[in-house]
């Protein structure tokens, strides 16, 4: 079939076409594109990215730690009194108002004292009544005595009769009891007077104690019912020393002891610090919405009057501290929990365990959790014990090793008021931190940490100051860009929450 003139153009230029790709020039365009693309992805994907830029870092530092227990108080007086009434009445005076200065002994409040000024003076009148009851009782017996002396003679004289002497003397011991009666009604009298007096002064309140008035709860011109209960009118209270009411978790009571260091900040108190040392933990506990909660007691002075009653204030009680140590964040400690097993970092970045140096730094750390086997069991307890059919039995054994393990047991937690006993030191802890150098070149090394927080460790031996640790991977660029631009990543979810150290919120 004779060829058109259209095929016959699109044959005649497949060859200059063929010819153009496979021009020199052109191939060495795309050899240089090739190169700088492998160049490229090998620089950012592969062997060749620099470590440094892969990875978050931190420096070792020396400052200042504190293993802390928090918890929410209320500041209170130690020393205080709620005065009330005793007796029942209108209350006609009031001398003093919230925030007066008092001495003990100064008058308070007055009771409008009219009923019983009435009660004592009748009182008093009753009881000269029966005074001269007495006397007159009194009188008849001297006659009673006086004609017994007379039957007698009469009797010795063989002049009276027998029962002339007996009325006598019979008259005697009536005129006895009656006097002895009338005495006692008196000294009841007394006495019932001494009462009316002593209501009669309670109508007139004075100061207790040496204070300040902080609170009032009645009025002037209120009347006051004192018959089933006192009734509360003030409260003096010494604000020179304050008493810090705190409500620890059940889960942290166990951490606090006798004498611990404790200090608190309020909320308008721009970040000062009021320490004082824990005076005791109350043993019955505060239920509320299935929580419970214990008391804790301290005392701190309040020479300058800072401090009122009823503030709230943050509490930490500090369990454990060091001043100007190495610090190393704990996001790049991986804690050694047993032997033969391979431990998991606190808080530590997944992606931090891939670095090329693994292989050559595993056999130099592998005999650090090996060493530190034992300490590690007695920290992790029955815990750590393997499982399957000798899991009682490796528990049995650790729960017997356990007081022999010193330092590192369980606290002693005695019985003196619900303290935890003085415990011996514990043993450090042991991990492993990953070290990269100015070159980029990864080494894991076994440290000995003492003091463990959240956010940082303090380091006994294993890196020096100045060393540079791993704490996780860098985000890639475009999470890098969306958070630079507030643009949240990965489908509309927000990232960990603000002031997380850095790959604390990962490796778990």
């Amino acid at each position: 079939m004779p060829s058109t003139p259209a095929s016959s153009m699109n044959v005649s230029k497949r060859p200059s076409l063929a010819r153009r790709f496979t021009h020199p020039l052109a191939l060495m365009l795309m050899a240089a594109v090739l190169a700088g693309a492998g160049w490229w992805a090998w620089k950012t994907y592969g062997n060749g990215a620099d470590p440094r830029e892969q990875y978050q870092l931190a420096t070792v530092q020396r400052g200042d730690i504190e293993d802390l227990v928090t918890a929410t108080g209320t500041v209170q007086p130690r020393d205080y009194v709620d005065v009330g009434a005793q007796v029942s009445g209108q209350l006609k005076r009031l001398h003093v108002e919230v925030g007066s200065q008092v001495q003990a002994g100064d008058l308070l409040a007055e009771i409008d004292p009219t009923v019983l000024k009435a009660t004592a003076d009748a009182r008093r009148a009753g009881l000269r009544s029966q005074r001269a009851t007495l006397t007159e009782r009194q009188s008849a017996l001297a006659l009673a005595e006086l004609q017994l002396r007379r039957q007698k003679n009469l009797t010795a004289a063989d002049a009276t009769t027998t029962e002339a002497l007996q009325l006598a003397e019979a008259a005697v011991r009536s005129a006895k009891a009656q006097a002895a009666s009338v005495q006692a009604q008196i000294e009841q009298t007394e006495s019932a007077l001494r009462a009316d007096e002593a209501n009669l002064n309670y109508a007139r309140i004075y100061a207790p104690m040496t204070g300040t008035v902080v609170s009032v709860t009645a009025r002037q011109g209120q009347t006051l019912n004192a018959n089933q209960s006192a009734p509360t009118i003030l409260r003096v209270a010494d604000l020179t020393t304050m008493t810090v009411q705190t409500q620890v978790s059940e889960a942290e009571v166990s951490k606090l002891r006798r004498g611990m260091e404790v200090y608190f900040t309020t909320l308008g108190g721009q970040g000062r610090r009021w320490y004082g040392a824990l005076r005791k933990v109350e043993p019955t506990p505060t239920v509320t919405n299935n929580v419970v909660l214990y008391n804790a007691l301290f005392d701190v002075p309040n020479t300058n009057q800072a401090l009122m009653p009823n503030m709230t204030a943050q509490v930490f009680f500090i369990a454990a501290s060091a001043q100007d140590v190495l610090l190393v964040p704990t996001a790049a400690v991986t804690m050694t929990r047993n032997a033969g097993a391979s431990s998991r970092g606190a808080r530590r970045d997944r992606g931090a365990s891939d670095v090329p140096a693994r292989s050559a730094s595993r056999p130099e750390g592998a005999s650090a959790p090996a060493a530190s086997a034992p300490a590690a069991s007695a920290v992790a307890g029955p815990a750590s014990a393997p499982r399957g059919r000798g899991r009682r039995a490796a528990g049995d054994a650790a729960t017997a090793e356990r007081p022999a393990a010193g330092a590192s047991g369980p606290v002693d937690r005695g019985t003196a008021g619900g303290f935890v006993g003085q415990a011996a030191p514990r043993a450090p802890r042991r991990g492993t931190v990953k070290v990269i150098d100015a070159q980029g070149a990864i080494t894991e090394r076994p440290v000995e940490l003492g003091v463990v927080t959240r956010v940082q460790a303090q380091v006994l031996s294993g890196l020096a100051e100045g060393d540079e640790v791993i704490t996780g991977m860098k985000p890639p660029p475009a999470a890098q860009r969306n958070a630079s631009s507030g643009t949240p990543s990965g489908g509309g979810l927000t990232g960990g929450p603000a002031g997380v150290p850095p790959g604390s919120g990962r490796g778990r």
